[in-house]
């Protein structure tokens, strides 16, 4: 499973949460808010097709924060921020994704 989809997974088993991760692959960056199930890009596109790969699986997750449901792009309300894949880690085998 890749890491999109484990975060996926994630927030389906915490819907009060949303993910904003900052990925980078090659010359290329992407922010990206995952809520319920869900990835959606904030700088490109986001294919309607909900098994075409957000980003490509070479993709650096550089940064991972957590803030409270509903998300308010204006004044974010963070429960943690600056995650790393590592540092996330125990939250994903807490929930068992």
């Amino acid at each position: 499973m890749s890491a999109i989809a484990r975060l996926e997974q994630y927030t389906i088993k915490r819907p009060d949460e949303v993910l904003r991760v900052l990925a980078s692959w090659d010359d290329e960056t992407d922010e990206i808010l995952i809520f319920k199930g869900f990835s959606s890009s904030l700088m490109r596109p986001t294919a309607s097709d909900p098994d075409v790969p957000i980003i490509p699986e070479q993709a650096r997750l550089d940064q991972i924060d957590r803030l409270h449901s509903p998300y308010l792009p204006d004044e974010p309300r963070y429960i943690e921020q600056g995650l790393t894949w590592e540092t996330m880690q125990p939250y994903l085998q807490e929930l068992g994704v």
